[in-house]
């Protein structure tokens, strides 16, 4: 009889896992809800990229090799070829220090990508500003994935956990990226 009291207690005491497996994800959602919207909001964005030079090369008055279509198709490349960076340094800012900060300079890029996009249609000095400071949110990305890295490894292997400090420097800091 104490067997099957125990054996209930027990079975009593241990978390069921559907309600283990909602808390994670509810977790797991916290931490990268801002991150995926992030995400999403630039797919947007290549896709509208996209169809400007989708519309402008089958335009009925443009010819496929126009100098409205050059600079489009070349603003749309340079804007694709930092997208993979963009992506690797937001996601990884995001998971190892804090998702706000990252999403807020992600947001922030994705704006000063527009403007280098359509500054890029008119004449490529308009483009450069747009060009520059997409450059130094990239560099507040990457560092914000350093000092993560970092203070994982000085968590891990020293026992010291400066994360909390770190999140009110980088949310402080995440507001200097308005300055032009």
């Amino acid at each position: 009889m104490l067997s099957v009291r125990l054996k209930m207690t027990i079975q009593q005491s241990e978390p069921d896992p559907q309600f283990l497996l909602e808390n994670m994800f509810v977790a797991v959602m916290d931490n990268i809800f801002l991150l995926v919207l992030v995400t999403l909001l630039s797919v947007v964005q290549n896709v509208f990229f996209a169809l400007k030079v989708e519309k402008e090369c089958t335009g009925q008055h443009s010819k496929p090799h126009s100098a409205a279509f050059e600079r489009l198709s070349c603003a749309n490349r340079n804007c694709m070829d930092t997208y993979p960076t963009f992506l690797a340094v937001l996601w990884c800012a995001g998971i190892c220090l804090s998702q706000a900060p990252a999403a807020f300079a992600g947001i922030i890029y994705l704006v000063v990508r527009q403007k280098y996009f359509v500054g890029y249609l008119g004449q490529t000095c308009q483009s450069t500003p747009g060009f520059l400071f997409g450059k130094r949110i990239l560099f507040f990305l990457s560092l914000m994935c350093a000092v993560g890295i970092i203070n994982h490894l000085m968590l891990s292997y020293g026992g010291n956990d400066y994360k909390e400090y770190i999140q009110t420097i980088t949310k402080a800091a995440s507001a200097l990226l308005l300055l032009p």
